[in-house]
């Protein structure tokens, strides 16, 4: 049976919570709701671990900030015997409007650090990942200050169901496969 793991790259303490670097943990978070799981504190983080039309699913919210991500995904990757092809890592992407979401199934870390350090400690690339959009509203040399910032009041009115979408495609990765997935989320 496979079996698959699910990341959602954010920071760890109340000041980050509701912040755009964090919407892998919210994507996440809204994984565990639509299925009735919950998460509870383990080794590198919170996980939360179920069965998805028979195939269980570990959900991870590593608690090694975003730029040691790959300490948390190497460690359950091994603990629950999980082959890269089956791991999902959900970040944000200030490259594409917020709530846009961008499948692809290995790439470049695109300068962001939790998927660079990832890359470090899986030993490659060649894993599935979904970008959400954040947006770059922001002046030059601003960036981090962006990231790091809560979410305007308009994105809030919409993040609910964007939110829904991105834990929708999370677990059409599960049962459908990546190609499928793309097929039917990729952009929207």
């Amino acid at each position: 049976m496979q079996k698959y793991l699910i990341i959602g790259l954010g920071n760890i303490g109340a000041q980050y919570e509701n912040t755009r670097h964090n919407i892998g943990f919210k994507v996440v978070e809204e994984v565990a709701k639509k299925v009735d799981a919950k998460f509870s504190p383990s080794n590198f983080g919170e996980v939360a671990q179920f069965k998805y039309k028979a195939r269980p699913v570990t959900l991870l919210k590593p608690n090694t900030y975003m730029n040691l991500s790959g300490d948390a995904v190497r460690f359950w990757m091994k603990k629950e015997n999980i082959s890269l092809e089956n791991i999902f890592v959900i970040t944000d992407d200030l490259n594409l409007p917020f709530g846009t979401i961008r499948m692809r199934g290995k790439g470049s870390d695109g300068g962001h650090n939790g998927l660079k350090d990832i890359q470090n400690k899986v030993g490659g690339q060649n894993y599935a990942r979904l970008r959400f959009g954040v947006g770059n509203e922001f002046s030059e040399g601003k960036q981090v200050d962006y990231v790091l910032g809560d979410w305007s009041a308009e994105e809030n009115e919409k993040m609910n169901e964007r939110l829904s979408l991105a834990a929708d495609a999370a677990l059409s990765f599960i049962f459908q496969g990546l190609g499928n997935t793309m097929n039917q989320y990729n952009g929207k």
